[in-house]
């Protein structure tokens, strides 16, 4: 299933490039020298240069600003993270203390329903021994005189003796019944109190456990509400560049600080058979002639492989007990030297150098994010719920934003 890091961002425009505006303002700066002689020349040019000097301020001040919007965001994204984790783990322990009290209602409402039962019978026991008792006050306890004279033989003796021995077992059986009730009945009703206290200090303690977890879900959706608008300030700043320096994509390779953003000398493509080979464990071995760069990405990414979907996972810090897709793909890339915080999807798409790279081409979007890495797909979004994982199938990269780091 497709998971996506910011479902409801939208999607980033495409802007004019530095380069075109710095090709603009050179051609104004031609033409004055041409349309004009001698001192009006210079004058134009000055002009000219100094215009050029402002809106390369203003680029590489909306540069500045996009690259700290970067890191803003990445903390929040932390936060919330971490923020959500505790909320969850809070509606989790309430959740379980919520199935303890259920369960102790439900003890409780059996052992009620015991108890009137175990009264009924009690009630039954207590008719029957006032009934006996009756009829050992109207007729007397039978006595061994009164069997011997009211029997006509010894055969009479016998039975009359047996009858009389099975009416005071009887009444020894009811009377061990009734003290057997009273003493089962005294028992649950103890039950029954020690049950009822507890219910009592649960229904407390889950009183307390649900104003925890509210205070936590209303911080989270603070810090969601600011984490929007931080999206939305440097989504305005990326507008902004549009405006002065064209296709973003195309040629602002460098909105971080990062090693992988600054020029170096490309990596030759690899060869047909250097190309990395994804084991049956999951984990991918890197090819023999890839850049060292490169077999550090791939051993980073080795190690979160199959960690579970985490949303923020990463950002804040590279180090999760999960990861989404933009907190697999930075930790990698730190493996590699390539990069050095965390980045969202859209801060991805200002990473590195424009278009696809020969080792190396990180593909994104303001809601997703994925990367290559000598053939093939480090990615979170078809893994069933399971994590960053290792592909030997390519992706359509309809709609994305191909980056590579600087020589790669």
């Amino acid at each position: 299933m497709q998971r996506f890091e910011n479902p409801d961002a939208a999607r980033m425009g495409n802007p004019s490039t530095f380069v075109v505006a710095l090709v603009v303002a050179a051609s104004v700066v031609g033409l004055s020298l041409v349309s004009t002689g001698g001192r009006a020349s210079a004058v134009t040019a000055d002009q000219a240069r100094q215009q050029l000097g402002q809106i390369s301020g203003s680029i590489d001040e909306l540069r500045a600003g996009v690259a700290a919007d970067n890191r803003r965001i990445d903390g929040l994204i932390g936060t919330l993270s971490a923020l959500r984790s505790e909320a969850a783990a809070l509606d989790s322990e309430l959740a379980d203390k919520q199935a303890k009290l259920d369960e102790l209602e439900a003890e409780l409402k059996r052992e009620k329903r015991q108890l009137v039962e175990a009264r009924k019978r009690l009630d039954r026991a207590l008719e029957a021994l006032r009934k006996q008792l009756v009829s050992l006050y109207m007729t007397g306890p039978p006595t061994v005189s009164g069997i011997v004279f009211g029997s006509e033989n010894f055969s009479a003796i016998a039975t009359n003796s047996a009858y009389a021995e099975s009416i005071q077992d009887r009444d020894e059986i009811v009377i061990q019944r009734v003290r057997s009730l009273r003493d089962e009945i005294r028992r649950t009703v103890e039950r029954m109190k020690v049950r009822q206290l507890r219910l009592t200090e649960l229904r407390d303690e889950i009183a307390v456990e649900a104003k925890k977890a509210r205070a936590a879900r209303d911080e989270v959706e603070a810090q969601r509400a600011e984490f929007i608008s931080a999206r939305e300030g440097r989504e305005a700043r990326i507008r902004a560049l549009e405006e002065r320096a064209g296709s973003l994509e195309d040629s602002l390779p460098d909105l971080t600080s990062d090693p992988a953003s600054s020029s170096a000398p490309r990596a030759p493509a690899p060869v047909p058979g250097q190309r990395a080979v994804l084991g049956s464990d999951g984990l991918a071995a890197a090819p023999a002639g890839a850049p060292d760069a490169v077999k550090r990405v791939i051993s980073a990414a080795n190690a979160i492989a199959h960690l579970p979907y985490v949303w923020g996972g990463g950002h804040g810090s590279f180090d999760s007990s999960g990861y989404d897709c933009s907190g697999a793909v930075s930790y990698a890339l730190n493996g590699g030297g390539l990069l050095s915080s965390p980045l969202d999807s859209t801060g991805l798409t200002t990473w590195g150098e424009p278009g696809v790279g020969n080792w190396i081409t990180v593909y994104g979007n303001s809601g997703h994010v994925y990367m290559t890495v000598a053939g093939l797909r480090w990615d979170t979004s078809d893994t069933g719920g399971t994590g960053p994982s290792w592909h030997s199938s390519m992706r359509s990269s309809a709609g994305f934003i191909p980056r590579h780091p600087s020589g790669l």
